[in-house]
């Protein structure tokens, strides 16, 4: 069980730290840009987020909503990028990396899980939906290409 726990709080950590810098982007794209995804990512990442925050409520955890230092890390890179070059579809391979990492937590937490549980009900159906948004970004971006 300990390791469940670690491993949700771990994603719970990731999706508080991405959400945070898409919001920073979608701050920077002033309207411009990326700014439907960026506001896509930060409805699921506060949905996703918040259903992680809850599994741990229920394990008896609490859970911390402020982010750690990679928050700092994403909200300096989403403002160095619209500084220097816009927030468009040439940022669309680095969110692609950062979601198949935040995709590598899921898969951390699935294999911490027990089989059959409503944490893998609910790791798997979050997975799903964020695989199916980083198949969208990689068409996006083949598109602009």
């Amino acid at each position: 069980m300990t390791d469940t726990i670690e491993s949700l709080k771990s994603l719970h950590q990731a999706l508080i730290d991405s959400r945070n810098g898409y919001e920073e982007a979608l701050k920077d794209a002033e309207g411009r840009g990326l700014t439907s995804l960026f506001r896509e990512m930060i409805a699921l990442r506060n949905g996703d987020a918040d259903e992680i925050a809850g599994l741990l409520t229920d394990l008896g955890e609490q859970v911390d909503e402020r982010g750690s230092f990679m928050t700092v890390v994403h909200k300096t890179v989403m403002s160095v990028l619209s500084v220097f070059g816009g927030l468009d579809e040439s940022v669309l391979p680095g969110l692609i990396d950062g979601e198949e990492r935040i995709v590598s937590y899921y898969d951390d937490a699935l294999d911490a899980s027990a089989a059959g549980s409503s944490v893998t009900s609910v790791l798997l159906s979050q997975r799903a939906i964020l695989l199916s948004k980083i198949e969208n970004m990689k068409v996006q971006k083949d598109a602009a290409a």
